[in-house]
């Protein structure tokens, strides 16, 4: 029978499930600093994620139902967030012509704005990261993306850009560990990506 993680006579005895406990923590400060943020300017946590990815990411990306993957919540949740955010002219729909029930989602001037601002919402996670030498970081982050990879390929997240998912992606490519057949370059582990604009999903 698998013990849980939150069991401390089971937690205190292996690293494993310290380390689980420990991104549950680490989720916990994300949820507190979006939740903050969202009281202090009346929008909900979902309606800030929306302003954010917005604000980074391309056309084709920037319509409902992309965003619904994205966030893996329901179109209707989805659209819900969009109809106010529209009310609050923060964002405008453009129609695309071949299908009038199809729209790309754009920011206004004020939205950018708010978008921009709320982008840092994160900053005192930012900060110990930092502070991280630098093998430390890549340590980290290999290990995050082979955990993210996991859930991915379980299903328990759907969307993900990043190299691992990626069909450019080589592992072990000519002796090299990583290696993106798109740009035919090596890649250091500094380099690996969590979301690529030119990612291609494998197929």
């Amino acid at each position: 029978m698998n013990k849980s993680p939150f069991d401390l006579s089971h937690q205190n005895l292996t690293v494993d499930s310290k380390i689980v406990a420990a991104l549950e923590r680490i989720s916990q400060a994300f949820r507190v600093l979006l939740w903050n943020e969202s009281k202090e300017l009346s929008l909900s946590p979902i309606q800030i994620q929306v302003l954010i990815f917005l604000l980074y990411h391309s056309d084709e990306k920037r319509k409902v139902s992309y965003m619904a993957h994205e966030f893996n919540m329901t179109k209707a949740t989805i659209s819900d967030s969009i109809k106010s955010l529209e009310q609050k002219e923060l964002i405008s729909k453009e129609y695309e012509q071949h299908d009038t029930r199809s729209y790309i989602i754009h920011l206004t001037p004020k939205g950018k704005e708010l978008a921009e601002q709320t982008a840092l919402f994160t900053n005192e996670i930012q900060t110990p990261v930092n502070k991280l030498l630098p093998d430390d970081k890549e340590n980290l982050l290999l290990s995050l993306l082979n955990i993210i990879s996991h859930l991915n390929k379980t299903g328990v997240i759907t969307i993900q850009r990043m190299c691992m998912s990626c069909r450019h992606y080589k592992t072990n490519y000519n002796g090299e560990a990583h290696f993106c057949a798109l740009l035919n370059t090596k890649l250091e582990t500094s380099e690996l990506r969590v979301d690529c604009p030119e990612h291609e999903l494998v197929k």
